[in-house]
């Protein structure tokens, strides 16, 4: 089995939720613990980028690697998801990297772990493999390669910001999903019902 490390996105206005989504709690755990706790079972380091270290910190367990997001040169606000990837991305030593959003409350260790089991076979020009929906590719639930970083970090500079058009410009491997439902993420308080009663 390829190792691989993990990083989990905690940086997230929550504003069509209203409140942070990080901090919800399903079923007596918030969601940034449960997708924590679901990441240190699969990768072998475990890294948490968020421009909020401390309000998170007693939630996320204790070996996970905290990281701090930080805005860019001459900005005030940290930019996203992408920009998020990037600054903890420097820390990753392994050759793949598990993204995920920490807002995916069906998503499962095996489903993770057959994923991984297409790494070995990812051609070498695929800078990811990521599972698709009929939206586009899956940014914030699949896996990167370390070595990505270089176009991703030309991508910022040259003012990029969304993960679907660094994407389109570099071949991606699409990596099968058993249920749809998987990939489900929570953003509204909606979505957070349907959960609740499922």
């Amino acid at each position: 089995m390829t190792q691989f490390a993990a990083i989990i996105l905690a940086g997230g206005q929550s504003s069509r939720m209203g409140r942070d989504k990080a901090a919800i709690e399903i079923q007596g755990q918030p969601f940034l613990k449960k997708i924590c706790l679901l990441a240190t079972q699969c990768a072998s380091q475990v890294y948490v980028i968020t421009p909020w270290i401390e309000k998170y910190q007693a939630i996320a367990p204790s070996d996970c690697q905290m990281i701090r997001e930080v805005a860019l040169p001459g900005e005030t606000e940290p930019h996203g998801p992408l920009i998020g990837f990037a600054q903890a991305l420097t820390y990753v030593k392994t050759e793949w990297v598990l993204l995920l959003a920490c807002d995916l409350p069906n998503l499962t260790e095996s489903e993770i772990q057959k994923w991984s089991s297409y790494l070995e076979t990812t051609p070498p020009e695929a800078i990811a493999a990521l599972p698709k929906s009929p939206k586009g590719w899956e940014p914030l639930c699949g896996f990167y390669r370390r070595r990505c970083l270089p176009m991703l970090n030309e991508f910022i500079d040259r003012g990029g910001r969304s993960f679907q058009g660094w994407l389109a410009q570099h071949p991606v491997r699409e990596l099968p999903v058993s249920d749809a439902n998987i990939l489900f993420n929570c953003n509204t308080p909606a979505d957070l019902e349907q959960i609740q009663k499922g």
